[in-house]
């Protein structure tokens, strides 16, 4: 086989490939926001996984790196309610005890990951 006839063999692959792999993510499982239970629901949890969520306000007041490490839970109404439990990183540093109810779960709106200052205007 020439080199030629690998690369084009390999490119028929690849489209192929392209085919059977979805050109979007299936809804349920697109990252967004939503209250704490519905962000962590669809990420498994158990077995030793954890999940780092934190409250989206938290980014808009530019307070970085806080987030919940969310140890366990219990849902309720199809992943939209329940009750959550971890442990809290304030600014890199954990606080509190080392697992404990979570509050603000349904009052606020939450997001995967670590909070990160939002870009601040340029002043003219």
């Amino acid at each position: 086989m020439t080199s030629s006839t690998t690369l084009s063999a390999m490119s028929a692959l690849t489209k192929a490939a392209q085919k059977l792999v979805p050109s979007t993510i299936v809804p349920s499982l697109r990252p967004r926001t939503g209250n704490l239970y519905e962000v962590i629901s669809r990420t498994p949890l158990g077995n030793g996984r954890q999940v780092v969520a934190h409250q989206t306000r938290w980014s808009a007041k530019q307070i970085p790196d806080c987030y919940w490490i969310v140890k366990r839970a219990e849902f309720k109404n199809e992943g939209k309610h329940g009750k959550a439990w971890g442990s809290l990183i304030w600014k890199g540093k954990a606080v509190g005890p080392a697992e404990q109810r979570i509050p603000g779960a349904l009052k606020y709106t939450w997001e995967e990951g670590s909070s990160q200052p939002l870009p601040t205007p340029a002043k003219r």
